[in-house]
């Protein structure tokens, strides 16, 4: 019994791979371009998102000021769902709503990227830091599921997996997020 559900649910998350390569791929190849670009001029990523999405921010910028498979210098990534005390302070002293912003509004600069993570498009956080990367002229690269909700609007550029599935949509994310790490060892090193 449970085999057949394992065999399901692995070849349910294969086939949202296949259709993101199809659908998402230029989008990705885009997102990559923007992000080597503020590299090569010596800017950084600044990364949000919640839940899963905020464990997804964690693990790319550390793929990328550590090391993806090279060896090479850091690059500079900051996921801003690491700092607990910032995060609670702002939560508690203004709204939990703020909590990213902040941090972008402290950490960001005009030429940086906020790669902006929601499975729904919709977190009032995420759009909050969106706003106020907008704001400062830095570029937005908006990681989302299907339709890819108000962040859509936000972003410079919007990868939408074709899936309404949290678990999977987060999924597909992680490999774009290796995926772009991949692209930006090969050209920087």
């Amino acid at each position: 019994m449970e085999i057949d559900e394992i065999k399901k649910q692995l070849n349910e998350g294969a086939e949202i791979r296949r259709k993101s390569a199809s659908q998402c791929a230029a989008d990705i190849e885009k997102a990559f371009k923007l992000l080597l670009a503020a590299y090569a001029a010596g800017n950084k990523l600044l990364i949000c998102g919640n839940g899963g999405s905020a464990a997804d921010s964690q693990h790319i910028a550390a793929e990328l000021v550590g090391r993806f498979k090279k060896e090479r210098r850091a690059l500079p990534a900051i996921a801003l769902s690491t700092d607990t005390s910032i995060l609670t302070s702002l939560s508690n002293d203004y709204a939990y709503e703020i909590v990213f912003k902040r941090q972008v509004e402290a950490h960001g600069a005009a030429g940086d990227v906020l790669l902006a993570l929601s499975t729904s498009g919709n977190s009032g956080n995420v759009l909050a830091a969106a706003k106020e990367a907008r704001k400062r002229g830095m570029k937005v690269v908006a990681l989302t599921g299907q339709d890819g909700g108000k962040l859509r609007r936000l972003a410079d550029v919007c990868i939408r997996v074709p899936s309404q599935e949290t678990d999977k949509i987060q999924e597909v994310h992680i490999a774009i997020g290796h995926i772009i790490c991949d692209l930006i060892e090969k050209s920087l090193f």
